[in-house]
C-alpha cells in the first residue's frame, strides 16, 4: 500500500517552458501536480529566443506577462531585425520593431491585435521566471535531479517509477504528461514515433560573451543581424550587451564537425572580434510530429510531441499552446464537470495544429535559407544593385516571419468535437488571420473602456459574452449550474459588430470560441457538447 505522499494527480515530466506552463496553469485551476526534471541545473545555451503574442496572452492570464516582458533584452533595446553582408559590412534590409518599454507604455496599442505583442527573450531568462512562479503555488511541487525510469498504465491510474540520486520510488498518478523534449522517455515508452522530415538543415550554434561585439552592435542596435558571408548566419542579442548567439545554417547532408565556430563568428562579423566561447552546439533542424499525442492516461506536449526547425521560436510557443489546451481539459475532468472522454479532444485539436505549423515552418525555412547572389558583396553599382534585388525578396518573405500573427491568432480547433458550428477552415498560414470571432478560434481582442482587454474579463471556466443585453441568459446559468460547469456571464456593449457578430459568444477556458449564436440557442445541448458529453452538433 503506497503512502499518500506517493499519490500524484498529474505528473509532469520535464521542466521546460511547456511543462512549467502546464503545471502553473493546472495549479491555478486547483489541480495538484508534481514536476520531475532529470537535470539538476537549467541549460546554459540559449534556445528559443522569442515568446509569441499568443504565448504572452497565455502568460498574461497566468499573471506572468509583465515579469517576462521586463526580462531578456533591456527595456529600451529595439527588437529590430537587420540583414547585412556582415555585421560590419553593408546593410541590405531591415525590419524596425519596438522595444519592450514601448509595449509596456502602450505605444501603438490601438493598432495591435493583442494586449500582449510578442517578446524577445531567451529561454535562459524565461525558464527561471516560470520556475520561480511555480515555486509559489500551492499544490505544485518540482523536483530537479529526478528522472522518470518507467511507467505502467492501469484503468484508473498510472504507476510511474522515478529515480533520485540512485533511489527509486513509485508514484501513483491519475495522469502523466511527457513534456520531456525531443528525446522524450515518455514518448519512447509509449512506442510512439515521430513522422516527417528528419533533416532540413544542419546548424552550428555558438554562444559567446563579447563586450566588443556589444560595442559594434551599439552603433545600430538590433535583436538579430542576418549576415551573408560564406554561409547564412543569424547573430542574436541575448542580453543586449555582451552575450550573443551565432546560428549558422548548412545543407542537411553537411558534416558540421569540420566547421570552426571561431571562423564562423569571424565570417558573420566581417573580421576578428574578441570573445569568450560559452558553448557550441551542432544540431539538426527537423520537421517531425508524433504519430499520437496520447495513449490512455499519458499525454505528450511540447517537443515530445513535435519538433521542427527553429524559425521564429514556433516550437516552444506551440508547446505553450499545447499546455494551455491540455490544462483546462485535465482540470475539467479532475473536478468532475466533464467526462474523461473530453480528453480525446486534446489530440484532435493539437495534432492538426502541430502538422500545419510544421508544414508552414518548413516553407518559411526554405525561403529564409534560400540561395543569395554573392554579388551582394561587390563594391560599387553592381553590389548596390544586387543588394537592392535581395532586399526586394526579403521584403516579401520576412515581415510575416517576424510578426507571425497568423500563427498566434490564426490557428484553430474548428473541427473539434468540442466546437459547435466550426466550418472547414483553410490551413494555418504565417501571416493571415481574421479579427472576427469564429468557432474554434481564439477570441479576438478589443480594449474595453476601463483599459482592460476583453481577454482579461473572461472567467477561469467557460464565459458567455453577451453583446445584446436584451437576450436572456437565465437558461444558460441554470443549465451550467445543473451540470456543474463553471460559467461566467460578461456583458459587452454592442460596439464591435464586425468583431463579435452574434448576440452570444461562448468562450472556453483557453480563450477559444466554442459556439456563437443568439436567443434561440439550446444551452443544455450546447454545454453537453462543448464539455465532451456528446458528439458535436452540426449546425
Amino acid at each position: 500500500m503506497s503512502s499518500s505522499e506517493d499519490r500524484v494527480e498529474v505528473l509532469v515530466v520535464g521542466a521546460g517552458p511547456a511543462g512549467l506552463t502546464l503545471a502553473i496553469d493546472l495549479a491555478r485551476r486547483g489541480v495538484a501536480c508534481h514536476v520531475v526534471e532529470a537535470t539538476e541545473e537549467r541549460g546554459v545555451n540559449p534556445r528559443c529566443n522569442t515568446t509569441s503574442a499568443r504565448s504572452m496572452e497565455i502568460f498574461r492570464r497566468l499573471g506572468l506577462a509583465d515579469d517576462i516582458r521586463r526580462a531578456g533584452l533591456p527595456e529600451d533595446y529595439p527588437t529590430s531585425i537587420q540583414y547585412r553582408t556582415t555585421l560590419s559590412g553593408e546593410e541590405i534590409f531591415r525590419l524596425d520593431l519596438p522595444a519592450s518599454r514601448d509595449v509596456l507604455d502602450g505605444v501603438g496599442k490601438g493598432g495591435w491585435p493583442t494586449p500582449e505583442p510578442q517578446h524577445r527573450i531567451s529561454q535562459l531568462f524565461l525558464e527561471p521566471i516560470l520556475e520561480q512562479h511555480a515555486s509559489t503555488l500551492p499544490g505544485l511541487t518540482l523536483e530537479r535531479g529526478t528522472r522518470l525510469v518507467e511507467f505502467r498504465q492501469y484503468d484508473d491510474h498510472v504507476e510511474a517509477v522515478v529515480e533520485t540520486s540512485g533511489v527509486r520510488r513509485t508514484l501513483h498518478c491519475a495522469y502523466v504528461v511527457g513534456c520531456d523534449g525531443a528525446h522524450s522517455t515518455v514518448r519512447r515508452q509509449l512506442g510512439i514515433r515521430y513522422e516527417g522530415v528528419d533533416a532540413i538543415q544542419q546548424f552550428v550554434s555558438t554562444f559567446v560573451r563579447s563586450p566588443e561585439l556589444g560595442r559594434l552592435a551599439a552603433r545600430d542596435r538590433a535583436w538579430t543581424y542576418w549576415t551573408y558571408g560564406r554561409r547564412i548566419a543569424s547573430l542574436i542579442a541575448i542580453d543586449g550587451d555582451s552575450l550573443w548567439l551565432n546560428h549558422v545554417a548548412f545543407a542537411p547532408d553537411h558534416d558540421t564537425e569540420g566547421e570552426d565556430p571561431e571562423e564562423l563568428l569571424r565570417e558573420a562579423v566581417g573580421g576578428p572580434v574578441e570573445h569568450e566561447v560559452l558553448g557550441v552546439v551542432r544540431w539538426t533542424g527537423r520537421r517531425l510530429v508524433a504519430q499520437r499525442y496520447r495513449t490512455g492516461r499519458v499525454f505528450l506536449a511540447g517537443d515530445a510531441a513535435h519538433i521542427w526547425i527553429p524559425v521564429g521560436g514556433f516550437g516552444m510557443n506551440a508547446g505553450i499552446q499545447d499546455a494551455a489546451t491540455l490544462s483546462w481539459m485535465l482540470a475539467a475532468v479532475r473536478h468532475g464537470w466533464a467526462p474523461p472522454s473530453l480528453l480525446d479532444a486534446y489530440e484532435l485539436e493539437r495534432k492538426p495544429v502541430g502538422e500545419q505549423f510544421a508544414s508552414a515552418v518548413g516553407s518559411a525555412a526554405r525561403k529564409s535559407f534560400a540561395e543569395f547572389s554573392p554579388d551582394i558583396h561587390l563594391p560599387g553599382p553592381d553590389g548596390e544593385r544586387a543588394r537592392a534585388e535581395f532586399a526586394d525578396r526579403l521584403a516579401v518573405s520576412e515581415p510575416h516571419r517576424y510578426s507571425p500573427d497568423g500563427f498566434s491568432f490564426g490557428y484553430h480547433y474548428a473541427g473539434s468535437p468540442l466546437v459547435v458550428g466550426g466550418e472547414d477552415q483553410t490551413a494555418i498560414t504565417m501571416g493571415d488571420y481574421l479579427e472576427r470571432a469564429q468557432p474554434g478560434f481564439r477570441l479576438p481582442h478589443v480594449w474595453l473602456d476601463d483599459d482592460r482587454s476583453v481577454l482579461d474579463v473572461l472567467g477561469p471556466g467557460f464565459t458567455l459574452l453577451r453583446t445584446d443585453t436584451g437576450v436572456g441568459v437565465t437558461s444558460w446559468t441554470s443549465a451550467a449550474d445543473e451540470l456543474g460547469i463553471p460559467l461566467a456571464v460578461v456583458d459587452l456593449p454592442g460596439r464591435w459588430p464586425d468583431r463579435y457578430p452574434t448576440e452570444l459568444v461562448l468562450v472556453r477556458p483557453d480563450q477559444h470560441v466554442a459556439w456563437m449564436g443568439g436567443a434561440d440557442a439550446r444551452p443544455d445541448e450546447l454545454l453537453h457538447t462543448v464539455t465532451g458529453r456528446v458528439a458535436a452538433h452540426q449546425q
